[in-house]
């Protein structure tokens, strides 16, 4: 998972891009975001875009340390 930011704002207002990498098949997601959106809404899209189409993942990887 990584973001892409400092991109301009769309008529919807998205800001920046969510990038989701499945590492198994190499597929890449780009979900259009608000740099204003909380843990909540981010759950919510990974349900709407991923979970539906593949199922629950044995494992999440992402770039952010503690």
């Amino acid at each position: 998972m990584d973001f892409i930011v400092g991109l301009p704002r769309t008529p919807k207002g998205h800001d920046s891009i969510w990038v989701i990498v499945d590492r198994l098949t190499k597929v890449a997601y780009f979900i259009p975001v608000k740099t204003t959106y909380g843990g909540d809404k981010y759950a919510q899209l990974y349900i709407d875009n991923i979970l539906k189409l593949h199922g629950v993942p044995s494992k999440i990887v992402s770039n952010r340390r503690p």
